[in-house]
């Protein structure tokens, strides 16, 4: 049976753990510090500024959320009224498009401050919204849940705290990238499945679940990470 090593400096946690199975046996709880990457950096909706027309100039509505700047890719808005999940392909397609008219370079010298701004609001949606993990953090901030930037989101289940764990050992000792082609399928299917289950608690307006599922698929983003980035020998950080 493989043993594992002291995690303090692998997985980032407040409570301090000695080992995976000691972890797993002892903690009450998993808690996850937020990664910098995770992070919306505005959750706020601005008032300041309107999406730009076909022509460049800005019509009178202002967007309040950052759903409303993709009508045609999220024509129903936000849950409970839309869905979480989003076609990123449209999504896209029409932030491209908003980009191409909101260029600052399109404005006269008097509007380009103002073009400069909706220019960064709409990165600042798009990338929030493109991401599984900050679309569902942004969604709560809007109901009044920061979960991106709360040191003590946890999750009760020891059982969660194993699998990371194991996760990291797994990748720390692959010897190349052929051995993560599987642990990719798998972490894979665990944020499917997270989102799957985003989209229900969202559409019931079930706000602690989505909280709780929107930590554990924090988790399972760091590993997809991890795998990502992986290289022969590098240790395995997970940041939550």
């Amino acid at each position: 049976m493989r043993s594992f090593r002291p995690v303090a400096s692998a997985l980032r946690a407040p409570a301090p753990f000695t080992s995976s199975r000691q972890a797993a046996s002892q903690s009450p709880c998993l808690r996850t510090a937020p990664s910098r990457r995770h992070q919306s950096t505005s959750n706020s909706p601005s008032t300041s500024t309107a999406t730009p027309n076909a022509r460049g100039s800005t019509p009178q509505s202002t967007p309040q959320t950052h759903f409303d700047f993709f009508p045609t890719a999220i024509p129903s808005g936000p849950p409970p009224t839309g869905h979480f999940t989003i076609d990123t392909t449209a999504l896209k397609r029409e932030f491209l498009q908003l980009q191409a008219r909101a260029h600052p370079d399109l404005h006269p010298p008097e509007s380009k401050s103002k073009a400069q701004a909706l220019s960064a609001r709409i990165n600042e949606a798009y990338k929030t919204l493109q991401n599984p993990l900050l679309r569902a953090q942004y969604l709560l901030s809007l109901r009044g849940v920061e979960v991106a930037a709360d040191e003590t989101a946890k999750v009760d289940d020891p059982e969660l705290l194993m699998e990371v764990l194991e996760a990291r050992e797994r990748i720390e000792e692959a010897g190349s990238e052929e051995e993560l082609v599987g642990m990719k399928a798998e972490n894979g299917a665990r944020i499917a499945e997270s989102v799957r289950v985003l989209e229900g608690a969202f559409a019931e307006d079930d706000v602690e679940r989505a909280k709780g599922e929107a930590v554990r698929l924090r988790y399972w983003i760091n590993i997809q990470e991890s795998l990502d980035g992986w290289e022969r020998g590098k240790p395995v950080v997970l940041e939550h």
